[in-house]
């Protein structure tokens, strides 16, 4: 069990710590709504995760590359899309930065786990994630017994849940500097998406070498 529990966790440090679309999204909800509307955010993979597992655990194989290319492609748009609204909620000043500031009545935690699922749906990573990585491991602890497999998952989505916590925590801290620092770290987390969903689109249209 030590094996598949320790795989677990060094995955879920190596998955938390690489930067990527869905991180960029959570730090910049984190400085426009502050941790109590962003914190759900951390529950995104315990939504997003579950049909991709069920795909995984049935077929459990390379997705065809025009199927990896198509959400490539809705990816980029959907992260471009993204950017775009909350470039548009910055310019209206509906992002606060302060920590003393409450957050819009409209955009709810629901909403905003919901847009963060659609974010990781509509990401080639997850899939191609589970099918080569996650997904021979968690099927290797399973043919062993079903505790196995529960304390792979266990330790992986432990371990993750807990660094996007700290995300948020530590970027709801940053809000208490010099707002002119935190509105130049929400501005660079556009930027970030507005490049990876670029880079989406151009690989989804088959643009190698990038």
């Amino acid at each position: 069990m030590f094996y598949f529990v320790s795989q677990g966790v060094s995955i879920a440090f190596a998955a938390g710590a690489q930067p990527g679309p869905f991180t960029s999204f959570l730090i910049g909800r984190t400085l426009a709504l502050g941790w109590r509307k962003s914190i759900i955010l951390a529950l995104t993979p315990l939504v997003t995760d579950v049909p991709i597992v069920v795909v995984v655990l049935v077929i459990l194989k390379q997705f065809p590359p025009e199927l990896i290319r198509v959400i490539q492609l809705v990816g980029g748009l959907y992260l471009l899309w993204i950017a775009y609204a909350s470039w548009r909620q910055y310019k209206a000043g509906q992002a606060s930065f302060k920590p003393e500031a409450a957050a819009p009545d409209g955009i709810s935690p629901v909403r905003t786990l919901l847009q963060g699922a659609v974010m990781a749906w509509v990401s080639p990573g997850p899939y191609i994630f589970w099918t080569t990585i996650n997904g021979p491991l968690l099927i290797q602890g399973l043919n062993q017994s079903l505790w196995m497999g529960l304390a792979f998952l266990l330790a992986f989505y432990g371990t993750f849940i807990g660094i996007l916590s700290l995300y948020i925590l530590v970027f709801d801290r940053l809000r208490r500097i010099d707002e002119r620092v935190t509105r130049g770290i929400f501005l660079v987390t556009l930027v970030v998406m507005v490049l990876f969903g670029l880079r989406l689109i151009l690989q989804g249209i088959g643009v190698t070498g990038i």
